[in-house]
């Protein structure tokens, strides 16, 4: 068992599971009229481009779920192929440090995110 990889994928998961929940309040409860997917958006965005934007909100958290399953998996289970693992959690550490980068590039600092991403991929590391 590896403790470290148990904490990153919690991690991970509560801020993917945070990223739709605050961007469903946060963002789109603005934008939507009716139904579950928002479409309005003008005059700055047309309905189809708010439905991507929705759509492709939502899927970097599924992504977020995904790798933290994995990172998960790494954390609790025996791996009988050891150079297999560690190429698997150092895609994790730099998808999540690329993450936490851009985060904070884009923003400026500002946005929280930074933290707890680049916090996942010192915590697959430091394995």
């Amino acid at each position: 068992m590896n403790i470290l990889f148990i904490v990153a994928a919690g991690v991970l998961a509560v801020v993917a599971l945070a990223h739709s929940v605050l961007g469903e309040i946060m963002v789109f409860r603005s934008l939507r009229t009716r139904g579950v997917v928002p479409t309005a958006g003008r005059p700055v965005l047309r309905e189809p481009q708010v439905r991507i934007l929705w759509g492709t909100w939502h899927l970097a958290t599924v992504l977020g779920l995904a790798l933290s399953a994995l990172l998960w998996r790494l954390g609790t289970s025996p791996w009988t192929d050891a150079a297999l693992a560690a190429w698997v959690a150092d895609v994790a550490g730099v998808a999540t440090l690329a993450s936490g980068l851009l985060v904070f590039y884009a923003t400026r600092g500002r946005h929280p995110a930074w933290v707890p991403l680049m916090a996942v991929a010192a915590l697959v590391w430091w394995r």
